[in-house]
């Protein structure tokens, strides 16, 4: 839930800076359908922006060691850290703003039904139903395709309401509402949502004035009409209607110049937005290359001498010498005190040793188990630690050691899951099992940092 609430914080912000925009730039011209596409596009863009994340890599080489060493294992915090004391009732409280939200736009789309169901309903050859109520108080409102009005207004046969109602039918501002509405759910903490919200239902009565303008109604009458009709709606507040909240605005845009095409240029100021968001939210991935370390194959020849296949393997042919007689040394009785000397480990063998199931199967387990210790954690200790350990003949692990060490907590950690690794099929040369040695680089990162501790 907290990557969640972290996430629709952003949206806030995003839905922020693109209304701001819209009212310095684009609020007063006369574009009613280029604003209602800015102000929709811009609040969807608003929840979609946040999760376009793009990856840079950054690729670090580490000196080279004389080891096997599988790839970087990098341990975060998720949700294994302790949660901070505010997130559950934060949680909360968002949750039950979101369904309050919801539940009054649900409560609006319910009323609108039941009424339009109680109405005495009159299909048009245009394919809107005019749906005729008994209750006087309901002033003239459109949703989908249903134009809903009072019986005195009906009997009127107004052409100016009829026009404006079909007007928003056509240009569907219902869908336009209904989607606004969800979205508001969700921002429904963000006073820059909420007028939003509002300056969207604004620009549809300016494009059903115009739609009815344009039918050569008199400006001056149809202002009339609007002053008279400006009343209430009942609370539905998903449909449109006519109201004094826009009234002064709707008749000033109305006498409003029409603007210059040329104030269209102001949506480039969107390119800068959108560039800002998306490298505000990239993200930098750092990649560990390891130099190959020389291999050397020794061989016998007939003088000493080396010979380089490439930059970093060659051949070291060693002079053969006659075998040497070794005199016979009597038997020993075997000491039962007498420890036996272990071998040495190979850095490189012909068969290398392997995790059940390969390395992917390696790096899952141990990716599961490793947990960040808590002391860690609270002291914002991370970066990587490295640790050998050596992969004896029957697959067991032994000698498991940090030789590049970070906390006591990360050491112990990277250690302990080491040696619960179960047996691996061991590493053989010349077909015989032999001690082969590994080195396993794990990065412990808290989120939203670096190995250094920087914020990505």
């Amino acid at each position: 839930m907290t990557d969640f609430l972290i996430y629709d914080a952003k949206v806030a912000v995003l839905i922020a800076v693109f209304y701001m925009f819209y009212r310095l730039m684009l609020s007063r011209e006369t574009f009613h359908r280029v604003n209602r596409v800015v102000l929709l596009l811009t609040a969807v863009a608003s929840f979609v922006l946040p999760l376009c994340v793009i990856t840079m890599h950054k690729t670090v080489t580490l000196e080279a060691t004389p080891m096997v060493t599988v790839g970087d294992v990098q341990v975060e915090t998720a949700a294994e850290t302790p949660s901070a004391p505010w997130q559950l009732p934060l949680s909360i409280l968002f949750i039950i703003g979101m369904v309050l939200t919801l539940c009054h736009t649900l409560s609006s789309v319910l009323k609108v039904w039941l009424l339009i169901r109680k109405s005495e309903r009159h299909p048009q050859p245009d394919g809107t139903i005019l749906c005729v109520t008994g209750n006087a108080e309901v002033s003239p409102f459109s949703w989908m395709h249903y134009i809903v009005m009072n019986r005195s207004d009906y009997e009127e046969h107004n052409a100016a309401i009829l026009a404006h109602e079909r007007g928003h039918i056509r240009l569907r501002h219902s869908w336009d509402l209904l989607l606004v509405d969800l979205l508001t759910a969700l921002q429904w903490f963000n006073p820059a949502m909420w007028m939003l919200r509002q300056d969207l239902r604004a620009i549809h009565e300016y494009e059903a004035d115009g739609a009815v303008l344009s039918q050569g109604i008199n400006a001056r009458q149809y202002q009339y009409l609007l002053i008279t009709k400006a009343v209430s709606i009942g609370g539905y507040s998903i449909a449109n209607g006519i109201s004094h909240s826009t009234l002064k605005n709707r008749i000033t845009m109305m006498l409003h110049k029409k603007s210059q095409r040329t104030s269209l240029l102001k949506l480039l100021a969107l390119l800068p937005i959108v560039s800002t968001a998306l490298a505000l939210n990239a993200e930098t991935i750092t990649d560990y290359r390891y130099e190959e370390p020389q291999k050397k194959i020794i061989k016998k020849g007939k003088k000493n001498t080396t010979i380089k296949t490439n930059a970093v393997n060659e051949i070291v042919v060693v002079e053969q010498t006659p075998p040497v007689q070794e005199k016979v040394k009597p038997v020993e009785m075997p000491n039962p005190l007498k420890v036996e000397k272990q071998e040495n480990a190979f850095d490189v063998v012909e068969e290398m040793p392997q995790f059940p199931g390969g390395p992917s199967a390696l790096f899952e387990f141990l990716g599961k188990n490793v947990r960040y210790p808590e002391a860690a954690y609270k002291a914002g200790v991370q970066g990587r630690v490295i640790a050998t350990f050596v992969v004896e003949k029957d697959g067991s692990i032994s000698e498991a050691k940090v030789v590049k060490h970070m906390s006591a907590e990360l050491d112990a950690e990277a250690l302990r899951v080491i040696n619960s690794m179960p047996n691996w099929t061991p590493g053989k040369q010349n077909g015989v099992a032999v001690r082969v040695k590994y080195t396993v680089p794990i990065t412990f990162r808290l989120q939203g940092n670096d190995v250094n501790g920087n914020k990505e």
